[in-house]
């Protein structure tokens, strides 16, 4: 048995019940987005909640943002205490977000091989089946008319075929979207003849049904095209080619819906979802119009309950909503006066400097304390070579243009104190005297 097609069994059996009591493809798929919604919803309000209790940490994390700028570790470690302070983690709101991607694929999947999944044409025997299908509902020039596959490959598929002695020649395979392609050709006039080939190859055929895929005057199971004339003016071909329009403006009405949720807990974040929600808007067109209409039903339910869930959402969760936006205010409010007060302080500093510089206009500026010391001369003398906090100094002659030389007798009698003379006693001859007598 194949493990995909066990692990698809539970959505299988579930997109079967509603399909069995409303027998119509497009309602089964709307009824399974939504009980896909409803089992989700208790993990998006978790989402939703840790989202609005992070958000009124951002104050908090601002200022430790400023505190540890230049040290990284610090700041993520202090986080990280906040966070379990508060009882918070930030985590948990973006890892539920993404569990409807895990509800898309197994969906997806299903969609793509509706024989496989929905009629059980699974085994050994099942390349047979499709192979005995395809022939009895004469895939060959029907898939080639309606740009299904091209001629080239009919004749490819053909010759690999007579090689290996297939009894069945046809160019069908089970790839892309020719499961559904198939399925859509099997209708209550040949369903008999269907089973009877089926039958012929050894294989059972008691779980072949006619699969309604009309969903209001539009097949789901074909593929839109932006050529839609081509299969002239009716609602079946128009119609086909505004369901990938009106899965991309429902999409974009449930991101706006979103982005005023999340503006009032989150300004920051407006501004990036409205980037998101130009991406996913052009996702939902590429794939609206490469994939066959039930995606786009599914991207239309999808978004339609999104919104409803959105308003319900901000019901339960008013008074979370109160309480972070009056935060909001606060914080915008503290963060204004902090600037304020800032810019104040500062124009103060600046008048004061001002002032200072006003006062001080015209008066000598105080001497340094150490110039009393040297008497003027030596000052003078000694431009170069000797002043108090430059000795040692290179001596340059052209540092100050023409200065008094370097004389170091001068400085050195400056210096050393001379030596004391004798004073000549009145009346005494001394040796050196001459003798005036005589």
């Amino acid at each position: 048995m194949d493990f995909m097609y066990i692990l698809m069994t539970p959505f299988t059996w579930l997109l079967m019940f509603f399909y069995q009591f409303f027998n119509s493809y497009g309602v089964a798929l709307i009824l399974f987005t939504l009980l896909v919604k409803i089992i989700l919803f208790p993990f998006s309000l978790k989402a939703k909640k840790s989202m609005i209790q992070t958000n009124m940490l951002s104050g908090q994390m601002r200022k430790l943002q400023k505190q540890y700028a230049n040290n990284q570790a610090k700041y993520n470690e202090e986080l990280q205490k906040l966070y379990a302070r508060e009882g918070v983690n930030p985590t948990s709101g973006c890892l539920w977000s993404f569990l409807p991607m895990f509800i898309l694929i197994p969906l997806f999947a299903i969609l793509r091989e509706p024989l496989k999944y929905m009629m059980g044409v699974v085994g050994s025997e099942a390349e047979q089946m499709l192979q005995a299908i395809a022939v009895t509902l004469n895939w060959d020039t029907v898939a080639v008319e309606a740009g299904w596959i091209a001629p080239k490959v009919v004749t490819e598929a053909i010759a690999e075929a007579a090689k290996k002695e297939i009894p069945y020649i046809t160019a069908y395979a089970s790839t892309r979207y020719n499961q559904m392609f198939l399925t859509s050709l099997i209708t209550p006039e040949n369903l008999e003849a269907v089973k009877a080939a089926v039958a012929a190859v050894g294989a059972p055929a008691k779980a072949l049904f006619v699969l309604n895929t009309e969903f209001l005057g539009i097949n789901l199971f074909q593929q839109p095209t932006l050529k839609f004339w081509v299969n002239g003016f009716g609602w079946d071909s128009i119609g086909l080619f505004l369901l990938p329009i009106l899965s991309v403006v429902l999409s974009a009405l449930f991101m706006m819906v979103t982005n005023k949720t999340n503006a009032i807990n989150n300004p920051d974040a407006v501004n990036m979802n409205w980037g998101m929600t130009a991406v996913m808007s052009l996702m939902y067109l590429y794939f609206g119009f490469s994939m066959p209409a039930a995606i786009s039903v599914y991207f239309m339910a999808n978004s339609v309950l999104g919104m409803g869930q959105e308003f319900i959402t901000a019901k339960m969760l008013k008074k979370d909503y109160e309480e972070a936006r009056e935060k909001q205010r606060l914080r915008e409010l503290e963060e204004k006066e902090e600037e304020k007060r800032l810019r104040r302080e500062k124009a103060e500093a600046k008048a004061l400097a001002a002032e200072e510089a006003r006062k001080n206009k015209g008066k000598k500026q105080p001497k340094d304390a150490d110039d009393d010391r040297i008497p003027p001369e030596v000052r003078e003398a000694s431009r170069v070579g000797i002043r108090q906090y430059a000795r040692g100094r290179a001596y340059d002659p052209a540092r100050y243009g023409e200065v008094t030389p370097y004389d170091e007798k001068a400085i050195e009698s400056f210096f050393i104190a001379p030596e004391p003379k004798e004073k000549k006693k009145k009346g005494k001859k001394t040796d050196d005297q001459p003798d005036t007598k005589d």
